[in-house]
């Protein structure tokens, strides 16, 4: 029998494996979870910062464990995973402690959690351990097993333990220690397991990760079960729907798009359906103008009679078909204006990008494109804001003119040679970069200062950017990583 119950414990073949944590309610409202790993010595200890596997340090430096990336069944199970080697691990480690926390949210709103352990190599079932309801209720993280060496071999034992600290408080428990941030900061700032309950019924198979997540992902393993999806959704990442819910936006939020409003794939109105200001950009960033649209076939040259005066204007283009696209401005030497106003290889092609007219005659943008091509023009008071949540999918820009904030930035995508790149752009700056990756899903909070600025998002796929409010801090710079157990990925 694979299934145990809390304090049970099961001997392990000492096989390549991975290990799924599971949350079978995984609908809408219901929060996400992030699983980690401790390695830890015969004291019971970690040895330093590398034993501590999460989703800031994704892999050991031995390779023995890996966060791989989750999966969604269509049933509303959701699964992360992890890939463990025991033949990787080195003789110092005893203990490898498999946990899972939640940014500010109990595990008693997480129902149906559970631990599986698969083979790597044919993907049967090993081990499964349910985690009782009445044993989570307001524990923020939670210890839901360990693989332990026992005679020369490996076994796993169920501990189903909880922490109302989070993984901060539960890796301290392990021997964890950020020894400098409390330090950072102040410069800156100037007993036994109950008896065991009947067992339940098996759960169902974790959702398998598609072939692409990891490097262990062949064979027989790479087949999903009759009721699973072999990827994740593509949809907007399910990790940032439950920060909404637990966030309340930034003060003085521009209005949203007015309801009715007919809206895009990436979650903007459709242009020519916004007859006044939805942001709240100061005038100076781009003046308003009629929107201007053209059709057109292959390269050519689009000069838009509507836009003359200087500042910054939205471009969206549709292309039909596949191959490389690019929009850039041209000045008045007839030279291409770097960086592009948009670029993609993606089929059938949709997207926003942003030029800085100069204010020398009409703005002049040069289209390079096979196939057919639809383009439109519009001024910047068409730009979502991004004071509060957005959502969005491909290429897209935002504006922002609110307080310093935390922005967490999550993107999913189910290429392997997807690049998600975020920018800043100010009126009279040039773009900075505040986050770029190619990690799926990907996850990041970065800082933004006071102040007016566009965001411009370059991906193909889903993405979504959360503002969080922060104690104004007088030497906060646009871009910084926060301290170590905020989310850089």
């Amino acid at each position: 029998m694979t299934q145990i119950i809390k304090g049970g414990n099961l001997p392990m073949s000492g096989e390549p494996m991975r290990v799924a944590v599971v949350r079978r309610a995984a609908g809408p409202g219901v929060p996400e979870i992030d699983p980690a790993a401790l390695l830890l010595d015969d004291s019971g200890k970690v040895r330093g910062r590398s034993d501590l596997v999460f989703y800031n340090q994704r892999a050991h430096a031995t390779s023995a464990v890996e966060l791989l990336g989750n999966a969604r069944s269509e049933d509303g199970r959701t699964a992360d995973w992890l890939e463990i080697d025991p033949g990787r691990v080195e003789p110092e480690v005893e203990r490898i402690v498999i946990a899972a926390s939640s940014e500010g949210v109990a595990f008693g709103e997480i129902p149906g959690l559970y631990l599986e352990a698969v083979s790597s190599a044919t993907g049967e079932r090993m081990v499964v351990y349910s985690v009782d309801d009445d044993d989570a209720t307001t524990e923020t993280a939670y210890v839901l097993g360990e693989f332990y060496r026992r005679d020369g071999g490996w076994k796993f034992r169920a501990v189903g333990q909880g922490y109302d600290s989070g993984l901060p408080g539960l890796a301290e428990d392990y021997g964890f220690a950020v020894e400098d941030e409390a330090e950072a900061e102040a410069e800156e700032a100037d007993a036994g397991p109950p008896p065991a309950p009947a067992l339940p019924e098996a759960p169902p198979p974790a959702p398998p990760l598609p072939a692409a997540a990891g490097p262990a992902a062949a064979g027989p393993a790479a087949a999903a079960p009759a009721n699973a999806v072999t990827a994740p959704a593509p949809a907007v990442p399910a990790e940032a729907g439950s920060e909404a819910a637990g966030s309340e936006a930034p003060a003085g939020a521009a209005p949203a798009v007015p309801a009715g409003v007919p809206v895009s794939k990436s979650g903007a109105p459709l242009l020519g359906t916004i007859t006044r200001r939805i942001n709240s950009l100061p005038t100076d960033f781009g003046p308003d103008f009629p929107v201007f649209t053209q059709e057109g076939r292959g390269e050519d040259i689009v000069r838009v009679e509507t836009a003359t005066a200087a500042g910054f204007a939205v471009v969206d283009l549709v292309r039909l078909g596949d191959g490389h696209v690019e929009v850039s401005r041209l000045n008045h030497r007839n030279r291409e204006q770097s960086p592009s106003a948009l670029r993609g290889w993606a089929e059938d092609f949709t997207g926003r990008g942003i030029v800085d007219h100069d204010g020398n005659g009409p703005l002049r943008l040069r289209v390079k494109a096979r196939g057919e091509w639809k383009i439109t023009v519009s001024p910047v008071s068409v730009l979502r804001d991004a004071s509060e949540r957005v959502e969005g999918v491909g290429s897209d820009v935002l504006a922002y003119s609110g307080p310093a904030v935390d922005l967490a930035v999550r993107y999913r995508n189910s290429k392997d040679d997807a690049w998600f790149e975020l920018e800043s752009l100010r009126r009279s700056a040039s773009r900075r970069t505040l986050h770029s990756g190619d990690r799926w899903p990907g996850r990041s909070t970065v800082a933004l200062t006071r102040g007016a600025r566009l965001l411009i998002v370059s991906y193909d796929s889903a993405w979504s950017l959360t503002p969080r409010e922060v104690t104004p801090h007088p030497n906060r710079r646009e871009g910084e990583i926060p301290p170590f157990w905020r989310r850089l990925r």
